[in-house]
């Protein structure tokens, strides 16, 4: 028996016209999913449609639900199903339940298919793909002509006793409109003349896109369904599904696509990642939250860097913009940058222990990775780019940049970095202030600019004009280590 419930004014519609009217139901513990495909990594995109339904449904404590739609056995693999749902949990977005799994739905949607035909909504079509083609070739029209809508049951019957391989369209009303209220792009209509009566079972047997996902949103209750604006020309035709299984259907709200630099959906070649990898890669979970809500969302204020709470509680459709967004790398890095500048230096050393452990030294204390943190923070993007930003506290430089020499390596230059030890070793209070008031005396006294001794002093520190302020740096490192250095650059340039 297929499971139907009662009709009620949220439906679509059953006036004479054929229009189909969608109203926006109340938000009031909604039900969402989110649907992806199992045939690699989550894409950025994904991300962003679940964390919409996500905000969506906690804002109105509704449910958040996830449903793998495997169905393409030869590219779906358990691995990624993994994957994703290991992405959804680092990203802080926890679902209700266990996963549906298209594939083992089966059963369900030959019922579904089986009563269409029943109730006279669907018919087998044995026109074969080059009986299509000819006839595409001479109406100028890609839309099927219903030439198997009404024939004989004779002649069906014939053809399915001869093993004659068919299809099951749906059959659609011959006149009127498709109307339904999106939660974005408001009223969307498509005359019913633009459509035709479209495939919902292939000659395999194996069910449509179409049919299956009207199934299974129906099966989970789902209320609203939240995806891309490329499936606004889905929408209508799953309507027709909804009608002529006489169920309620679900809300729509259909999201402006993230496009690459060049205008077009945005895939590998702009630079655009799976989820993984933006996570091994260091990022944030908060980071990639923060920006990915920025890409279709606006907060209404001028706040830009956030949380999922702060989106969750100020998430609303009326904010959804109607242009797509352009994924811009440079953009992330920021708000990544803004994220990291926000957490406590303990919080930083903590995140940095479980991202990469080969950073740390058994030698070097946490007081002393905290001090580095402070220092190099500021031009941290991702955790990945701690372990360059700081080797140079950990390791004396084993070679030296040739053309940061050759800028500032002059003839006197040696003597000055001997004759700035020697004050530096008379420095009784050693902290920054200290050793920035020695430098400013002693660039005084030597009559000379302060680029002849920072940037040789830079140099022989880190091994290149990188680095955060010299004073500080010194601090850090302290006399022995400074030492050491100033000696083995004296050493290298005297070879």
């Amino acid at each position: 028996m297929i499971r139907r419930p009662p009709r009620s004014t949220q439906g679509v519609s059953s006036a004479a016209s054929d229009v189909y009217k969608r109203q926006i139901i109340i938000y009031m513990n909604p039900i969402v999913r989110f649907a992806p495909s199992p045939t690699g990594q989550l894409h950025i995109g994904g991300v962003r449609t679940a964390l919409f339904n996500y905000a969506f449904a906690k804002k109105h404590n509704g449910a958040f639900l996830i449903r793998i739609e495997d169905t393409d056995k030869e590219r779906s693999k358990d691995e990624y199903t993994v994957q994703i749902l290991d992405s959804l949990k680092w990203l802080g977005l926890e679902f209700k339940g266990e996963p549906i799994k298209q594939s083992t739905r089966t059963e369900r949607y030959n019922e579904v298919i089986n009563y269409l035909l029943e109730t006279g909504n669907a018919y087998r079509c044995f026109t074969s793909s080059d009986e299509l083609q000819e006839l595409r070739e001479k109406s100028e029209s890609y839309l099927y002509p219903g030439i198997w809508r009404d024939r004989p049951n004779e002649e069906i019957e014939s053809k399915l006793k001869d093993g004659v391989p068919f299809t099951i369209r749906l059959r659609i009303p011959e006149s009127g409109k498709v109307d339904f209220e999106d939660l974005v792009y408001d009223k969307i209509s498509t005359d019913i003349s633009e459509l035709d009566d479209f495939i919902i079972a292939r000659s395999d047997g194996s069910p449509t896109y179409n049919l299956t996902v009207v199934v299974d949103d129906h099966d989970m209750d789902i209320s609203h369904v939240i995806r891309g604006e490329d499936h606004i020309s889905n929408t209508p035709k799953q309507l027709m599904i909804y009608k002529a299984m006489d169920w309620d259907s679900p809300a729509f709200g259909h999201l402006p696509m993230i496009l690459g630099s060049d205008g077009k959906r945005l895939s590998k070649r702009h630079g655009a990642k799976g989820t993984q990898a933006y996570k091994e890669l260091g990022y944030f979970s908060d980071s990639l939250i923060n920006y990915l809500a920025l890409l279709g969302w606006n907060p209404g204020n001028e706040d830009e860097i956030f949380n999922l709470q702060y989106l969750i509680e100020n998430f609303s459709f009326d904010r959804v913009n109607k242009k797509s967004a352009v994924f811009d790398t440079v953009k992330l890095d920021w708000v990544s940058s803004q994220n990291i500048m926000n957490k406590s230096t303990n919080e930083l050393l903590d995140l940095i222990k479980d991202f990469d452990s080969n950073w740390l030294n058994e030698d070097f204390s946490d007081e002393y990775l905290r001090k580095v943190i402070v220092l190099i923070r500021e031009r941290l993007k991702t955790l990945s780019d701690v372990k360059t930003n700081s080797d140079y506290f950990f390791n004396d430089p084993k070679e030296y940049d040739e053309k940061s020499l050759q800028k500032c390596w002059h003839d006197s230059t040696s003597q000055i970095i001997e004759e700035f030890y020697l004050e530096l070793e008379k420095i009784s209070t050693w902290n920054s202030t200290s050793i920035d008031e020695l430098i400013a005396s002693f660039v005084q006294n030597q009559g000379i600019g302060f680029g002849k001794l920072m940037q040789p002093l830079r140099v022989a520190l880190t091994g290149a004009l990188i680095g955060p302020s010299i004073p500080d740096m010194i601090e850090v490192l302290e006399l022995e280590t400074c030492k050491r250095r100033f000696q083995n650059i004296l050493d290298f340039k005297l070879k």
